[in-house]
C-alpha cells in the first residue's frame, strides 16, 4: 500500500501536483469532455482547504518535444478557474522557464500555478533516452519541475503506466511523494476487483486485437469466474475454431494463442463466452462513421459469417446469452466494446452490455470500466453515472489488469 495526501502534512506547502489533464479539444480550442479535470478536484479542494500553494503540471496531446500552440494548457487553466470560482495562474511557453520558476516562487498560499505543456519538452518522454546522457536529460528536467514544490502529488492515473520524468524521475528530488485522491480511488476499485472480488466475478473484454489484451485475458484467467469476449477480436477466437467468419478482422499468428487460451479457460473451469450471431455488413465507412445506402446489413443466425460480409455488432442471441452472465455478476470490469459502436447502426450491442452493467450496479454490483472507447461507450448509451468507477487511464487499467507493476506507482513512498 502507498501512502497517500491524507497521511502526509501539506498545511501551508507548496504542493506540486502530477494532474492529466489530457482532454479533447474542438478546432475552436473549447474543451468537449472535462472528466478529467473534473475527477482531481477532490484533491486541488483538499489542498485549498489546508492553505497550501498549489503547482499543477500535465501534458495535453502530442507534441512530441515541441511547442505546439494548439495544444497548450492555457484552456484548462481558465476552465479550472470557471469550476472553481477563483483565477488559476497559467505561463505559456517552457514549463520550466525563468519566468515559470519566478511564478512558483511567487506563489501564495491559497493559490494554483498551473504549468505549461510538460511534452513541450522532449526530456518529459524521453523516448529516445537510451544513452546515460539521455536519461541524465531526463533526470536534469524531473529536478528542475522538482524545485517548484515541497511535496509531490501523483495524481495522474492516465500516466503512472509510463516512465516518464514527471511521474518517475521526479521522485527522486523532492522528500514526499504520495497518491492523490484520484489515484487513491483507481487503485482501490482495481485492487478490490482483482484481489478481493465479491463473486461471481466477470471480465467483459473487445477491442480489435487479442494480442492487445493477451495478458489481461491470462491474467484474469486466475481470477474470474466467466469471461465474456467480443468485438473485433472475438473473431479470431472463432476461426480457431473452425467457425466462417467472411472477411471479419482476424489475426490469423494468434489463432494457436486463441485455443491455447480457451483450453486453460476449460482446465480453470472458467465461463468463456463469444458470440454466438453478429449483425453483419459488406461494407464499413469507418471515416464517415455511417452506414452507405449501397451496404447490406444483416443478422446471422448463429456463429458463422458468410463470405463478402463482416462482423459489426454482436447479434439478439449473444445480447441475451450475456445477460445470463450479467443479471448473475456482483463484480464486472469492462474494457472494450463489444463492435463498431461509433457507428448508430452498429452499436446496439455495445449499448445494451452497458445497460445490463449499470442494471446489475443498481441491483448491488461492483462495476469497474476502463478504456476511452468503453467509456464513450457508456456515456453514450447515457448511463455513466450508474456505473461504480470509470478509470481515467485506459492504458494505465489494461496494465494493471495484466498484473504490471506501474512504475509511476511503484516510486511513491510506502505505508509502514
Amino acid at each position: 500500500m502507498k501512502k497517500t495526501l491524507a497521511d502526509i502534512d501539506v498545511k501551508k506547502k507548496k504542493v506540486l501536483v502530477r494532474v492529466d489533464y489530457n482532454v479533447p479539444l474542438d478546432a475552436n480550442l473549447k474543451i468537449t469532455d472535462d472528466k478529467r479535470i473534473t475527477a482531481t478536484l477532490p484533491t486541488i479542494k483538499y489542498l485549498l482547504e489546508k492553505n497550501a500553494a498549489i503547482v499543477l503540471m500535465s501534458h495535453l496531446g502530442k507534441p512530441r518535444g515541441k511547442v505546439v500552440p494548439e495544444m497548450s494548457l492555457k484552456p484548462i487553466a481558465i476552465r479550472l478557474g470557471e469550476i472553481l470560482g477563483k483565477s488559476i495562474k497559467f505561463i505559456g511557453g517552457d514549463c520550466i522557464s525563468i519566468e515559470s520558476k519566478k511564478a512558483a516562487k511567487d506563489l501564495k498560499l491559497g493559490q494554483i500555478l498551473l504549468l505549461e505543456n510538460l511534452r513541450f519538452r522532449s526530456e518529459e518522454e524521453g523516448k529516445n533516452a537510451v544513452s546515460e546522457k539521455d536519461k541524465s536529460l531526463m533526470d536534469v528536467f524531473a529536478k528542475n519541475l522538482a524545485s517548484m514544490g515541497e511535496v509531490f502529488i501523483q495524481d495522474a492515473f492516465g500516466t503512472v503506466h509510463r516512465s516518464h520524468a514527471s511521474t518517475v524521475n521526479i521522485v527522486k528530488y523532492i522528500k514526499e511523494a504520495v497518491a492523490g485522491f484520484l489515484v487513491e480511488k483507481e487503485l482501490k476499485f482495481l485492487r478490490e476487483a482483482l484481489d478481493n472480488p465479491i463473486r461471481p466475478f466477470l471480465a467483459i473484454l473487445g477491442g480489435v486485437k487479442v494480442s492487445d489484451k493477451i495478458n489481461v485475458i491470462e491474467n484474469l484467467l486466475d481470477k474470474v469466474d466467466s469471461i465474456i469476449i467480443g468485438g473485433a477480436m472475438a473473431y479470431t477466437f472463432l476461426k480457431a475454431q473452425g467457425v466462417s467468419i467472411g472477411m471479419s478482422l482476424v489475426e490469423n499468428d494468434k489463432l494457436d494463442l486463441a485455443l491455447d487460451l480457451l483450453k486453460k479457460a476449460k482446465e480453470r473451469k472458467v465461463n468463456f463466452l463469444l458470440i454466438v450471431d453478429h449483425v453483419i455488413a459488406n461494407k464499413v465507412d469507418l471515416v464517415g462513421k455511417s452506414v452507405l445506402l449501397d451496404t447490406s446489413v444483416e443478422t446471422t443466425i448463429d456463429e458463422a459469417i458468410r463470405d463478402g460480409f463482416m462482423g459489426v455488432d454482436i447479434g439478439i442471441k449473444s445480447i441475451k446469452k450475456f445477460a445470463e452472465v450479467i443479471k448473475s455478476a456482483k463484480t464486472i470490469v469492462w474494457n472494450g466494446p463489444l463492435g463498431i459502436f461509433e457507428i448508430d447502426e452498429f452499436s446496439k450491442g455495445t449499448v445494451e452490455i452497458a445497460k445490463m452493467i449499470a442494471d446489475a450496479t443498481d441491483e448491488g454490483a461492483i462495476s469497474v470500466v476502463g478504456g476511452g472507447d468503453s467509456i464513450s461507450a457508456v456515456k453514450k448509451a447515457g448511463i455513466d453515472k450508474r456505473i461504480s468507477h470509470i478509470s481515467t487511464g485506459g492504458g494505465a487499467s489494461l496494465e494493471f489488469l495484466e498484473g504490471k507493476d506501474l512504475p509511476g506507482i511503484a516510486v511513491l513512498i510506502d505505508k509502514k
